[in-house]
This record gives structure tokens, sequence and C-alpha cells, in this order.
């Protein structure tokens, strides 16, 4: 009867579920198509194949689930942690719970009666008297579980029917594994249970389980003592044949030495040859396992093949989505593999740039000249190996389909684009050798004490590009000349071009023992992951889609990104432009490349040459080119019959598309820039030089033009030899970004002995403060990074 039920309680669940829960995790169930087969057996090699993850043992460390005053539960993030297991098995996924928490629950109520009889008593035997100070006695820990057994299942039970979801409790000891019959009982219950769509929650029976024996340990495949929640969770997913175990605990994961020392550094992928190398610290006050029994745990279930990942289920900035981050394979916790990489991990890859990085920084600026020259020569010696990899990479974007036109013209290389870059790395190298260790400043503070402010490299930057293969030379050349470290990502459909390019720029280095300054991600890393290294890297630049670029910003929490999410481009042609000068420059700003983010997307005009041939010729020019017209609203009140009125005057359209919008005068045009674009690029065209003065110094843009295409805003096109990209932000660089924009200062004060006590008013020393006149010629005195 009972299981008639259930069953009919599971039939319910997935009719409600998708409207309790709350939109973010709604819109995750409708995305998510997920396969109803699965293949137990294998642990997963890499965090990408959880999202594969059919069956899934959570479970719930007693940190996790009891009250920092070990006293009661902690209900928020138990009600965080229930909506996503909801979630993940409205999905499809068969999910299990194996919790802690009876004995705070218990203790929490049998503190409750005992201080509620206590004061009964005083009252009695103390008449009006005030009460005496209670006493709590000292609470065995069965007594509290079976107090709290009952409470802890009717909250989870209270909390999945928010969702629709039945629960069933399940309580097991050491016996009930290794007696065969009770173990097939067990194995047949769970197997119904999640048949049925029901969330098993399994707890140790503490009640009556024996203490732990502190010698009892984790042997082979087949034998582990199921001592706590950390070991009956193992078990308990390789005898269900569990795809994933997930442990969340109090801290982020498996450290190298203890969370909170100086040294200790997240481990993200632990192997079972590595625990020689870990230090483990105390266990959490309120368990009885620790991180050594958790790891012991996770290498049994790994090698029966379940795939292990443990995580911190108690901070509160990640609780909210630590279990369904880490099924949708996100860098989150410790996850355990059995698959060695064949080469570094990330973070290894990013420590060596950094090491290398300072030793580039400390090259004379000559020396890391001569190794953007030999980049430069290798770009045209290695063309045919660099022209067949690009082949490749064309053929399987044409194949597949996925990539648009103009993305695939940005993926293409030639002969003449790799001559076009070697001249631009020439240049770089030739603006590289007053760089690194410029004084800008020099201040004598005091007789014999002299403050200098120089440049410095910023230390390791991330850049992360689409679909353009010759952004990798352009760019490392840059981080040379600046002296910083580099990690570079790449699309995947320029895998073969940037591997080669990748190699002939580590050749280049190794000419001054630097190879390492410069690396190439090649591991399936998710851009996400790569942002949150913020302890490891110092500047994110994405070069790409405004799409690429907004989801960085949003996922970079600690990493500055220099960069625009936007490039709303205005020409605004005044009543006093030169008809020539008018059709010539939106002709340029539109048609010369409209894929880039310096194109044209919103063409200004002044009111009074509507039905001008100024405007006709404009017309006419723009339809001959091809270009589709979207009509302002202001635009479309003109015409008896309009185009298309433009759903949005923020609009980047990427391609052979514009909106055309009337103003009444310049300061109208102004205010519909800063309403409406993204402070990139922006033009007037007009032969009255009063009124294109006050355009260039209202227009709060990156780039203000008078009467030149907006495809002039290019680092090449400015002499920077080339750009890491366009910034639009107001701090640091801004605009085009060469290489001082990828330079950073230090103060150096240089002094005898000097104290500030000498400078006080019983002191026998003056402040001076002289400004000496700097010097040209770099100082190689360090970096920051």
């Amino acid at each position: 009867m009972m299981l008639q039920r259930l069953a009919l309680c599971s039939s319910l669940r997935s009719r409600s579920l998708q409207a309790n829960v709350c939109p973010r995790f709604a819109r995750a169930v409708s995305q998510t198509k997920f396969p109803v087969t699965h293949s137990p057996g294998k642990s997963a090699a890499h965090r990408s194949e959880l999202r594969q993850a059919k069956r899934i043992v959570v479970k719930l460390g007693s940190a996790v689930v009891t009250r920092g005053d070990e006293c009661g539960l902690a209900l928020g993030r138990l009600a965080s942690i229930v909506e996503q297991v909801a979630v993940l098995q409205n999905q499809g996924r068969e999910m299990m719970i194996v919790t802690s928490g009876a004995v705070a629950f218990g203790r929490q109520r049998l503190r409750h009666e005992i201080l509620l009889s206590q004061s009964v008593r005083q009252a009695l035997h103390s008449g009006q008297n005030q009460l005496k100070e209670m006493s709590l006695p000292v609470l065995e820990a069965r007594a509290c579980a079976a107090a709290g057994q009952s409470g802890l299942m009717a909250l989870y039970e209270a909390m999945f029917t928010q969702y629709s979801t039945c629960t069933a409790q399940i309580l097991v000891t050491n016996l009930d594994f290794h007696d065969e019959q009770k173990r097939r009982n067990l194995n047949s219950t769970l197997h119904e249970l999640l048949r049925m769509n029901i969330v098993p929650i399994i707890n140790t029976n503490d009640a009556v389980v024996p203490p732990p024996v502190p010698n009892s340990d984790l042997q082979g495949v087949n034998v582990i003592h199921i001592k706590d929640n950390d070991s009956l969770a193992a078990r308990l997913a390789v005898e269900m044949k569990a795809d994933l175990l997930i442990a969340l605990s109090d801290v982020e994961g498996l450290y190298d030495s203890p969370p909170g020392t100086d040294d200790a550094k997240l481990i993200d992928i632990f192997y079972p040859g590595d625990q020689q190398s870990i230090r483990y610290g105390s266990k959490s006050k309120v368990g009885i396992g620790g991180m050594e029994a958790k790891v012991k745990s996770a290498l049994w279930a790994l090698q029966g093949g379940t795939s292990v990942v443990i995580a911190n289920g108690t901070d509160p900035k990640v609780t909210g989505h630590v279990i369904t981050d880490i099924v949708e394979g996100k860098k989150v916790g410790t996850f355990f593999s059995e698959v060695k990489p064949a080469g570094p991990t990330v973070e290894q890859q990013t420590e060596m740039a950094r090491q290398a990085g300072r030793t580039l920084a400390t090259l004379h600026p000559d020396e890391r000249g001569e190794i953007i020259c030999r980049l430069a020569d290798l770009l045209t010696e290695k063309k045919d190996e660099i022209l067949s990899a690009n082949k490749r990479d064309m053929e399987t974007a044409a194949s597949s389909g996925r990539l648009s036109q103009p993305l695939l013209a940005r993926l293409s290389l030639s002969t003449s684009k790799l001559n076009s870059l070697a001249i631009g790395l020439r240049q770089i190298a030739v603006s590289s050798r007053d760089s690194v260790g410029q004084v800008l400043r020099r201040t004598r503070v005091a007789n014999n004490l002299e403050l200098e402010q120089i440049t410095v490299p910023i230390g390791v930057l991330l850049v992360i590009f689409e679909s353009r293969p010759d952004c990798l030379p352009q760019v490392s050349a840059l981080a040379i000349a600046s002296g910083n470290a580099l990690l570079l990502k790449g699309g995947k459909e320029a895998a073969n071009t940037n591997r080669i390019l990748h190699q002939l720029t580590q050749e280049a280095l190794s000419l001054h023992g630097v190879k390492d300054a410069i690396q190439l991600v090649s591991t399936r890393e998710e851009v996400e992951d790569l942002c949150r290294l913020d302890k490891m890297i110092d500047l994110i630049i994405p070069r790409g889609s405004s799409q690429l670029v907004r989801d960085i910003q949003r996922a970079a929490k600690g990493i500055p990104v220099l960069g625009h999410s936007e490039g709303i481009c205005h020409v605004y042609i005044d009543s006093e432009a030169c008809i020539e000068k008018a059709v010539d420059i939106i002709k340029d700003s539109k048609c010369d490349y409209p894929a880039a983010c310096n194109a044209m997307e919103t063409l200004l005009l002044h009111r009074d040459l509507l039905r001008t041939p100024l405007f006709d010729q404009i017309i006419d020019m723009l339809r001959v080119e091809q270009v589709k017209i979207h009509a302002g609203p202001r635009f479309a009140s003109y015409l008896t019959f309009s185009p298309s009125e433009v759903k949005s005057l923020r609009t980047e359209y990427g391609d052979l598309e514009c909106c055309i919008e009337v103003v009444d005068s310049m300061q109208d045009a102004v205010d519909h820039i800063h309403k409406y674009g993204s402070s990139h690029t922006d033009v007037i065209v007009t032969d009255n030089e009063k009124t294109a003065e006050q355009f260039m110094q209202q227009v709060d843009s990156a780039c203000v033009f008078w009467n030149a295409s907006s495809r002039f805003a290019d680092g090449y096109r400015f002499g920077l030899g080339a750009e890491v990209g366009i910034s639009t932000a107001r701090i640091h660089a801004r605009g085009p970004v060469g290489l001082e924009g990828l330079l950073t200062t230090k103060w150096v004060l240089r002094g005898e002995g000097h104290t500030v006590a000498e400078f006080s008013e019983a002191g026998s020393m003056k402040y001076l403060h002289e400004n000496i006149p700097s010097v040209t010629e770099p100082s190689n005195t360090g970096t920051v990074m």
C-alpha cells in the first residue's frame, strides 16, 4: 500500500515541479535533455562528462546540515540543496541523498525538553524565587540520534513536498552491507524507489551503531567499513553503480595542506597516486570523518567506477547552485579522476608562464625585440606549414556549417596576411625598446633619497579569442614587448592553426630561454572556469563577439576585464557637411568590414538634410552596397513608406545593416549617442570647425573623429603596431590598446639608511620634493608579477 502511494506521488511530481522552482533552475530544467541510458562501471575522465551522470549520490556532511552552534539544522542551506536535488530529479536523473544531521537535530530537541523539565521543577521547588542557573548534562550521541531521526526525515519530506517530490527514509548499519541477504534486500529496495522517481534519503542508524573503530580502514574494492557517512556514501555509490558521488563539506575541496595555512592550494583534480603529497588537517568539530576519511572513501568509490567531487556546501555564495554546477561540469571543488592528462593543467601552465614571464621582464629591451623579430621571420619562413594547418581548419569549419561567412573570413589566413603580420610585429619590436623599466617620474625626496616611478608588466594576461588565429602572434608580440606572461585560449575552430602558431612563438621565445612565458590552453577548460583563476591571472582580454565579451565580464568576478561588450558606433552628418566627404565616410564606415567592432551601426542625419541631394546620394549608395536600412522612430515619421522600424536603437548589427535616425542639432546627436551608444567610436562629418570641436569635446567615447571613417579606430592604424583589443573602460587603457596599455607602474625608493623619524619636527632632515628630469633609457628593475 505504501509503495502504491509513493508511486502515485512520483507520477504527480513532474507535473508541478517546474512551476515551483526558482526561475534559474526552471530554465535549466526546460533546456536540459537528459539521455535515459547510462553505462555504469567506468568513472568520468573529465568534468564535462559529469553532464551525462544519470544516477547521483549527494552526501551531506555534518558541517553542511548542522548550524554553527552544533544544536539544530541549517535550514537555509538544506532548502537550497533540496531544490537542486529536485531539479536534477526532474531532468530524469536518479538522485539519492546520504545525510547527517540526526544527532544535531536530536540534541536540539533533547536540550529543549531538558531545559523545560528543569525549569518546571525549579519553579515548583522555588516558588516565586528567581530561577537558578541551569546546567545541561552531556547528551549521549545515540540518544540524540534516536530523538532526531524522525524530525530530520519530517523536515526533508516537508521540503521536497514543495517540489512535488516524494522521499523515502532508509537507515543502515555496517551489518546491512556484510550480510548478503540484507545487502540484496537493501539493493532491491533502493532500485524500486528509484524506479518510481522517489528520492531515497539514507543515514546510518546512529541510535544502534557502535562507536567507530579508530583503526578500521578502507581495504580493497570489496571491503569498506561503514564508520561514517563518507564511507557509507562511497559504499552505497558503488553498490548502486552510481555515476557520480558529490560529497559536500565545509571546505572548497581537497587542499595539498590544511586549509588556512599559508601555502595551502586547492587541488582541482586529484589522482589516485597523489595521496602521499597531501598533508591533512584536523576534522570538522561536528563530524566524525574528516578530510582524510573523505579522500579514502572517494578513492574507494573511484576504484569502483563512480566519479567523485568533493566541494563546499556551506558557502552562501555557492550553496544555491553548487550541486547543479558540478553536474554541469563546472570547475567546482576537487574532481577525482583516474586519467591523468598528458600535459600540464591550466593552473600549472599559469604558474610556468608567471615564472618565465618574470625572466622575460628582466631581459634587455634589445633581447625582447630579437624574440619578436624572430617570430616575424618564422611567420614567413613557415608560411606553408601555417597555411596547411589553416586549410584544415577552414575545411572542417565549412563542412560543419556552424560558422557564418564573416567568421569564416576571420578564420582564413593567406600569404598577404602573414606578411602584414610580420611587418606589424617588427614595428612592435622597435617600440619595445623603451617600454619596460622606463622612468616616468623622478623625485628627490630629500638629500640622498630619490623616488622613481617606472613602468613594469601587469603580470599574467589571459587572452580569449574566437575565429582569429592572426590574433595569436599579434598578442604574443605585445606580451613579449611588455614583459608580460601570457595565457592564450583560442576557439576550437582554429585549433590546428593556433597550435602551429604557438609552436613558432615558443621557438622564438627559446632564443633567450623564456619558452614557457606564453602558454596555449589546449585542455578542455571552459572559459568560465578560466575566469575563476583570480589568484593566478591579473588581466583578461577577450577578443571576439560582443556576447563572448559580456559572458566573460559576468564570469570574471575578481579579475579585471579589458574590452568592450558592444561596438555601437555612430556617424553624425551635420547640416554643414560636404556631400563627397559624407558619402565616402558612411560607405567606408559601414561597408569596408561590417563585422568589425568599429563599423558604423547608426547613421544620424540632421533634420535639414532630409529631401536634399545629399540625402538622396546617401540612400542610393547604401542601396547599391546592399545595406539593409532600419528606420529610427523619428526618421520613420517623416516617410510615407519607410523601411522596417528599428526594434532597438541600441543594436550592433555586425553585418550590412544599419539604423538611420533624424536629429534636430549637433547637441541632439550628442545626447542620442550618450543614451544609445557604447562609448566605442563616434564620428561627426561637418565643415564647421566650431561645431566639430564642440562635438569632440562633449562626446564621451573612447574614440571621437571629425571627418574621418570610424574604421580608423584600430591599433595598427594608430601606429601601435598591433592591438590586444579596444577598451571602452574609463580606467587604465581606453580605445585601441597597444603596448602601453599592457604596462603598469611601481615606485622605487633609493636611500642610505633613511628613517621616517628623521623627518619629524625634532628630526634633522627636511623634505625637498624636487623633480628630477626623467631619463628615457629604460632600466630593468623588476616586475610586479
